[in-house]
């Protein structure tokens, strides 16, 4: 169990996120045909912002609105496709909640036009690396940045944690020229991509090796597919319970954010890890140096 750092992530429009006391819900929101759990389901304006906002009442901090699948296989949609997807569904959400709203995207236009719509956040899967003007961005617009792990398209390291600070280095190599400010960054290992079910359990037993790279770490394992091959359920959104115990034991190992589909269950087991915690670190102060 790992004591919690308390830290601010500056994010956009003024806006901050208290980390280390209490574990912060990031709700997926795919405005998609094809994402691996839940494509189609919300794929007009008003059904997404229906969710989203009952999202925000079953306990999400942040809205992470995504029109592109990063499943594998999936098909590319053009910039332009990506934007008419998620602009209405964010300028529509900007002005009926004070939640916090990122744009799951690696375009640089696509984040840069988000931003002006409402949100606060830039959420990149490809680790500022793809299209890496999108930190320049992120720096103009004093938006909080989420870099994302990847093994996608390139040959990895055989040790699991020296690949993670390969590949996130040169991310923040990236962060750092563009003049966006460390305290507006936060790292994710990136859960399932290109990574294999032991993969992705090593990372878990691992998890608090990351914290050697300094920043706060955003934890998104649900419903992937090695919760699947560990618990036998080949459905998504059968997955959540498998999610939750992720969850907790990724909170107690020092996660700080964490994405999920299903926020209500993913609320209730934090609350669980977050009380467990606390209750380490009154034991802790009772204790003395």
């Amino acid at each position: 169990m790992i004591s919690q750092r308390n830290s601010t992530w500056r994010v956009g429009r003024g806006r901050a996120v208290e980390l280390g006391r209490k574990g912060q819900i990031m709700a997926i929101i795919n405005i998609t045909p094809d994402s691996f759990s839940d494509g189609g389901k919300y794929g007009n304006v008003d059904a997404a912002v229906a969710h989203a906002l009952s999202c925000v009442r079953d306990g999400a901090d942040i809205l992470d609105i995504g029109g592109e699948s990063t499943r594998p296989g999936a098909a590319e949609v053009t910039g332009a496709e990506e934007q008419d997807r998620v602009l209405p569904v964010i300028e529509k959400l900007a002005a009926e909640t004070d939640a916090l709203i990122s744009i799951d995207t690696y375009r640089a236009e696509t984040a840069r036009l988000a931003v002006a719509a409402g949100a606060h956040i830039i959420n990149d899967v490809h680790g500022l690396q793809r299209e890496p003007e999108i930190a320049t961005v992120a720096a103009q617009t004093s938006a909080g940045i989420c870099i994302m792990h990847t093994g996608r398209g390139r040959e990895k390291r055989a040790d699991r944690i020296a690949d993670q600070e390969f590949f996130l280095q040169q991310s923040l190599e990236i962060a750092r020229a563009a003049g966006i400010p460390d305290e507006a960054i936060v790292l994710d290992p990136g859960f399932g991509f290109a990574k294999d079910r032991d993969d992705d359990l090593e990372l878990i037993a691992r998890f608090a090796e990351l914290h050697r790279l300094g920043f706060p770490l955003l934890a998104g394992t649900s419903r992937k597919r090695f919760i699947g091959a560990v618990t036998g359920r080949e459905k998504a959104n059968e997955r959540d319970v498998g999610t939750a115990a992720t969850t907790v034991i990724l909170r107690l190992a020092g996660a700080s954010i964490f994405r999920v589909h299903n926020v209500a269950a993913n609320r209730d087991a934090l609350a669980i890890a977050d009380a467990v915690l606390a209750a380490a670190a009154a034991d802790d102060q009772r204790k003395g140096p």
